[in-house]
């Protein structure tokens, strides 16, 4: 018996460099489990500086694509991206008018680089002929201000602009906030939903990678009407998938590089690798007694992170520590993620600096143990908790990314090892730091031999 997945539908221009347009929209659908299908609007030679060149798509092929996929796959929700001129944004009306199904439209009107993606004789058709059609229209703040006729500097502003634009469009409005609404460290978007407001706030990051935030977060809220979750409920999904692509945006060419949709498809990939990797791990010190004598008094953990984590969360480690026996070591527990506070921290304090590493370990410290750690060839640093600033100290769990920016500018490098001396009721400890949590485990095994 097949299983029925849900159908989305693009109908957007191309981007040569894979950041935006129907490319950040497959990426998008494909990351939160649908089927993408595309109607091809324009072809654009573009990457993240410029746009050089754009060829529009005959409107009876835009017709064709349509009729093809609507009439023989389905489509339960689309969105709307370039679509460059009067008579193309007309032919895309006609078709939503013809199958009816929910359609989400971003009225893109300028791109990144501030090529022009509507022409502006084009402006009037999509407003009127478009906007009415749509479920959701998802401008950002400077297309709600053409649209709206609204100058949007405040909150207030941009509620007002989505009320305008509502009276202009048959569904909800999300007014994009971007750079232009933020409060306390906070990018906001504004929701305007049968005569209501909600405002949805996430983590503002300073970044010019944010190339495709518009069409994969459009497409996100297609996706998830596809799978008929509500308005309210898809547009909050959408809010948090965008947030985190940009959280590990791509660093590349040299303008404004692609945020990464498929960081969460990349994580949830990873999760079952990363748990056999740290049980992997654990079996190694299991069968190496020499380990005993490195068990601190806070006894000991092993972790890896997934490979775009962002919080304790996203590190798998064992429950419940690693304790001393006469003989040897034991895990009290499975490994399972969220279950270390240190270790992951720690992982994640490094992460920062080099995305390679992402397992670690903590060990009793002794001046000998650190002398093995050089002797077997790993890259040592440390930090002194005395010297950490008041207000890292006053944060629950900043110590750990203080300390590690001060080992890594000390060394000039992400290094193999990292201790400190303690200080005022915490103990003095050694963290091991490595690609993955079987390396970092071997690490340790070789120093315990050394020290034995």
């Amino acid at each position: 018996m097949s299983v029925k997945i849900p159908r989305a539908l693009t109908i957007a221009g191309s981007d040569s460099g894979g950041g935006a347009g129907i490319q950040a929209d497959l990426k998008t659908f494909a990351a939160l489990g649908v089927h993408g299908m595309t109607v091809l609007t324009a072809i654009t030679a573009q990457n993240t500086v410029d746009v050089t060149a754009v060829q529009d798509v005959d409107v009876d092929v835009i017709r064709a694509q349509v009729k093809a996929v609507a009439e023989d796959i389905g489509v339960d929700a689309a969105k709307t991206g370039m679509l460059h001129t009067s008579e193309i944004i007309e032919v895309v009306a006609e078709e939503i008018e013809r199958y009816g199904f929910p359609v989400v439209v971003d009225p893109v009107m300028i791109s990144k680089s501030g090529a022009a993606l509507l022409k502006p004789e084009a402006k009037d058709t999509l407003v009127k002929r478009l906007l009415p059609l749509a479920t959701v229209v998802t401008p950002n703040a400077m297309e709600a201000e053409a649209i709206s006729g609204v100058k949007i500097a405040t909150l207030e502003d941009g509620r007002n602009a989505a009320v305008k634009i509502a009276t202009l469009s048959g569904g909800a409005v999300v007014v994009k906030g971007g750079h232009i609404l933020h409060r306390e460290g906070k990018a906001v978007d504004i929701l305007f939903h049968k005569c209501e407001f909600t405002l949805l706030e996430a983590e503002r990051f300073e970044t010019k990678d944010t190339h495709g935030t518009g069409c994969s977060f459009a497409s996100a809220v297609a996706a998830e009407l596809a799978k008929g979750n509500s308005i309210p409920k898809a547009v909050t999904v959408a809010k948090e998938f965008v947030n985190n692509a940009i959280r590990y945006s791509l660093r590349l060419g040299s303008g404004s590089g692609p945020l990464n949709p498929m960081a969460n498809l990349w994580n949830d990939a990873e999760r079952s690798r990363v748990l056999t990797n740290v049980g992997e791990a654990v079996r190694l010190l299991e069968s190496c007694p020499e380990i005993a004598p490195l068990v601190a008094e806070v006894q000991m953990n092993i972790g890896m992170a997934l490979p775009y984590a962002s919080t304790p969360l996203d590190v798998a480690a064992v429950e419940g520590r690693i304790i001393r026996l006469k003989d040897g070591v034991k895990a009290t527990g499975c490994p399972g993620f969220g279950v270390s506070g240190h270790v992951a921290r720690t992982i994640l304090a490094v992460k920062r600096f080099d995305d390679s590493i992402r397992g670690g370990m903590n060990l009793r410290y002794s001046p000998e143990a650190v002398e093995a750690c050089e002797a077997v060839g790993l890259v040592v640093s440390s930090y002194d908790r005395r010297e950490e600033p008041q207000e890292y100290k006053e944060m629950e769990g900043m110590t750990t990314y203080w300390g590690a920016s001060e080992a890594v500018k000390k060394a000039g490098r992400v290094p193999d090892v990292i201790y400190h001396l303690g200080d005022w009721g915490k103990e003095p400890m050694i963290t091991l730091v490595g690609k993955n949590a079987v390396e970092v485990a071997e690490h340790a095994v070789a120093v315990a031999r050394k020290l034995a």
